[in-house]
C-alpha cells in the first residue's frame, strides 16, 4: 500500500503547483458563504426563531462551512475516468503493477485532502469573522475526523462507478451533472436534512447523499453520538455495497478493453 500513499503525495504536491486556481476556488467560497450567512440571518430574524433544524445561527453558519468545503474539495474522478476509457489511456494503466482503482483513488484522494484543508481553513476565517468561534466539543471533532475519509471514500465509488460507465455511453458529462446535483440538493449541503417535510427526511437520512454531506457536517457542530452512529453505518454499508458493484462492472469493462483493444 506504500506506492499508494506515494501517488497521494504527489498528487497533493502536483495540486500546490497550481495555487493561482486554489486562490480563485477560496474566493468563491467567500462570496457563497457571505451571500448564505445574509440569507440565514434575514430567515432567523423573520420567523422569530434562535434555532432552526436545531442549528443556532453560528452553528449554520459552521455547518455550511464544512458542507461547501466538501462539496468544493471534489475532484474531477468522473471526468478522469472518463477520459482514460474513451482515448485508451485505462489500456496502458492496465499493464502498470498495481491497481487501476486504487491508483485512481489515491491520486485524486490526496488532491481532495488538500483541497478540503484549504477551504476549511478559509471558511474557518469567514466563520470567525461574521460569527465568532464554534462551541465545539473534543469528542464531536474526534467523531467528524473519522466520519470525513469514509464520506470521501463513498463518494469516489460512486463517481468511479459513473465513469465506467463511459464503456457504454459516449459522454458521462450528463450523469456526473446529475449525480453532483442531487448531493448538494438531497445531501443537505444548503439545507440541513431538519428543514425538509417530515415525510422527505426519512428518505434522504437512508440514501448515501445524507452519508456524504450532511453526517460530517451535522456531527461537526452538534456532536451527537447517536448520529454519528447511524451515519458511520451507513457509510461502511454503502462503500461495501459500491465497491461491490465496482468490481462487477470494472470487470465486466475489462472484458471490453481485451476485446477492442483499448
Amino acid at each position: 500500500m506504500s506506492k499508494y500513499f506515494y501517488i497521494a503525495l504527489t498528487s497533493i504536491r502536483s495540486k500546490l503547483a497550481y495555487f493561482r486556481e486554489i486562490g480563485s476556488k477560496t474566493i468563491f467560497l467567500f462570496v457563497v458563504l457571505y451571500i448564505f450567512l445574509c440569507l440565514w440571518r434575514v430567515t432567523f430574524a423573520e420567523t422569530n426563531q434562535t434555532t432552526l433544524g436545531g442549528l443556532s445561527l453560528k452553528q449554520m453558519l459552521w455547518y455550511l462551512v464544512v458542507t461547501e468545503s466538501i462539496i468544493m474539495s471534489l475532484p474531477p474522478i468522473a471526468t478522469l475516468v472518463d477520459q482514460d476509457v474513451r482515448t485508451g489511456t485505462l489500456a496502458m494503466q492496465l499493464v502498470r503493477p498495481m491497481s487501476y482503482p486504487l491508483n485512481m483513488l489515491a491520486s485524486t484522494s490526496g488532491e481532495r485532502v488538500l483541497s478540503f484543508v484549504i477551504n476549511f481553513i478559509v471558511g474557518s476565517i469567514i466563520a470567525l469573522m461574521f460569527v465568532g468561534p464554534l462551541d465545539l466539543q473534543f469528542q464531536g471533532f474526534v467523531m467528524f475526523l473519522l466520519l470525513l475519509p469514509l464520506s470521501f471514500a463513498l463518494d469516489f465509488t460512486i463517481y468511479f462507478l459513473i465513469g465506467l460507465a463511459a464503456f457504454w455511453l459516449e459522454d458521462t458529462t450528463g450523469l456526473t451533472l446529475i449525480y453532483s446535483r442531487m448531493t448538494m440538493i438531497l445531501g443537505g449541503m444548503l439545507i440541513p436534512l431538519e428543514l425538509f417535510p417530515e415525510g422527505w427526511q426519512q428518505v434522504l437520512r437512508i440514501l448515501p447523499f445524507s452519508a456524504i454531506v450532511y453526517g460530517p457536517a451535522r456531527i461537526f457542530v452538534t456532536g451527537d453520538l447517536s448520529l454519528f452512529l447511524s451515519i458511520l453505518a451507513q457509510q461502511f454499508v454503502a462503500i461495501l455495497l459500491f465497491t461491490f458493484v465496482i468490481c462487477i462492472v470494472y470487470n465486466t469493462a475489462l472484458k471490453r478493453v481485451f476485446s477492442h483493444g483499448g
